[in-house]
C-alpha cells in the first residue's frame, strides 16, 4: 500500500473518509461529532487546535488514500488514525506490469524449433499519475518481444524484451527476463498437461517498484472436445524494490475457451494478484482483471491471440486491449 502525503482539517459537523486509488474516489463513510475542542493537543502526526485538525503522511501505500475530515472533533480523528492503521498494516497486491498478458499452456515449443512473438498491449484507461517514482500506465503501449527455443520434449528456455511507449518517454527500453520451463512429456500420457515455468529478470525502476523479480509459474491444462481450459497458479517474488519485505505474491491465471469453429476460439481470461501467501491483501488493493479473448489457429506454425480486459478493482487498470501474433521458425 502506498500512502501518499496530505492535510487534512475539521471543524464541526462531520468527519469524512474519501478514498482516491487508481482513477476512482470512493466515499468511505461518515462519523458525527458531539463535543468541540477546546485546547491544542499534539499527537505523532497530528496537532489539533480549536477545532482544527491536520495530519500529515508519509508512509506508503498503493493505492494511493487520503483521509478528508470535515468538521469532526478530537475523537473524530482519533477514529480516523486507527482506520488509517488498519489500512497500512494490510498487505496489499505489487503493481500492474502489463507487458506479457497471456495464460500459459502446458506445451513447449518443439525440440529444435524457434517460437518467436509480439505482445501488443495498450492500456486504453489506466494510472494517471506518477505514484512512488513509477510511471502512470494511462494510453501507455507496451510492445514485448518473445524469444523461445525448444530443445527437448522436457525443457525450453524464453528470453524476453519488453519496451513502453508513452507521449511524455517516447519509446524506451523496460527490461530483459530469462523463462527456463520443464514439463512432463507427453510420452508419459498424463490426464493433464503440467509444466513450471521460472521467470527471472530486471526492470527499469520507472516503470517497476521491483527491479529485480522471480517468477515461478506452476501450468496445468486440458483439453476436453471443444473445451479447453488451463490453470496458472503463479507466486511472484521481489529480490530488489519495494515489495522485497512481501515475501512470496500469489498471482493466480485462468483460462477458459470453446471451439466456436476448428480455427477460431473464444474464451475468458483471468489476471489476479491477491498480496502476500501469508496473508492476502485488502480487496480494494488486490488486482483481478477479465479479458473476453479470441484465439486463431489459422495454421500450426502460428499462434494468435487478442482481447479487451476490464479491471474489477481500483488497483487494477480499467481497461486494456492486447494482442499476441507469435510464428514457429525450424530452427
Amino acid at each position: 500500500m502506498r500512502l501518499m502525503a496530505g492535510a487534512f482539517s475539521m471543524n464541526r459537523e462531520v468527519i469524512t473518509f474519501l478514498m482516491v486509488g487508481g482513477s476512482a474516489n470512493r466515499r468511505m463513510g461518515y462519523v458525527p461529532w458531539t463535543a468541540g475542542i477546546s485546547q491544542e493537543t499534539h499527537f505523532p502526526f497530528c496537532s489539533i487546535s480549536g477545532g482544527s485538525c491536520e495530519i500529515r503522511l508519509t508512509e506508503k501505500s498503493s493505492p494511493p488514500l487520503v483521509l478528508v475530515f470535515r468538521r469532526g472533533p478530537v475523537h473524530g480523528c482519533l477514529l480516523a488514525i486507527a482506520f488509517l492503521t488498519l489500512f497500512l498494516a494490510a498487505p496489499q497486491a505489487r503493481a500492474q506490469d502489463n507487458y506479457e498478458i497471456q495464460v500459459y499452456g502446458s506445451d513447449l515449443v518443439d525440440p529444435g524449433h524457434t517460437m518467436v512473438e509480439l505482445h501488443s498491449n495498450f492500456t486504453i484507461d489506466g494510472s494517471k499519475a506518477t505514484v512512488n517514482g513509477v510511471y502512470p500506465t494511462h494510453h501507455a503501449e507496451h510492445e514485448t518481444v518473445e524469444i523461445t527455443h525448444g530443445f527437448n520434449d522436457w525443457f525450453e528456455c524464453g528470453f524476453y524484451i519488453f519496451t513502453s511507449i508513452t507521449d511524455g518517454q517516447g519509446w524506451q527500453w523496460v527490461g530483459d527476463h530469462i523463462r527456463p520451463r520443464v514439463a512432463v512429456p507427453k510420452k508419459w500420457h498424463w490426464p493433464v498437461g503440467v509444466s513450471v515455468s521460472n521467470e527471472i529478470g530486471y526492470q527499469r525502476r520507472q516503470y517497476s517498484e521491483d527491479t529485480w523479480t522471480w517468477e515461478i509459474r506452476p501450468i496445468v491444462d486440458q483439453k476436453v472436445g471443444r473445451w479447453y481450459w488451463s490453470v496458472n497458479p503463479t507466486l511472484d517474488r521481489s529480490f530488489h524494490g519495494e515489495g522485497v519485505n512481501q515475501g512470496v505474491v500469489f498471482s493466480p491465471n485462468l483460462k477458459f475457451s470453446y471451439d466456436l469453429t476448428p480455427k477460431i476460439a473464444g474464451g475468458l481470461e483471468y489476471y489476479g494478484s491477491v498480496g502476500p501467501v501469508t496473508g492476502f491483501g485488502a480487496v480494494s488493493g488486490q488486482q483481478h482483471q477479465i479479458f473476453p479473448a479470441i484465439d486463431l489457429n489459422i495454421a500450426p506454425q502460428w499462434e494468435i491471440n487478442f482481447g479487451l480486459g476490464v479491471g474489477l478493482t481500483g488497483a487494477t487498470d480499467h481497461l486494456i486491449a492486447k494482442m499476441i501474433l507469435g510464428y514457429r521458425f525450424n530452427f
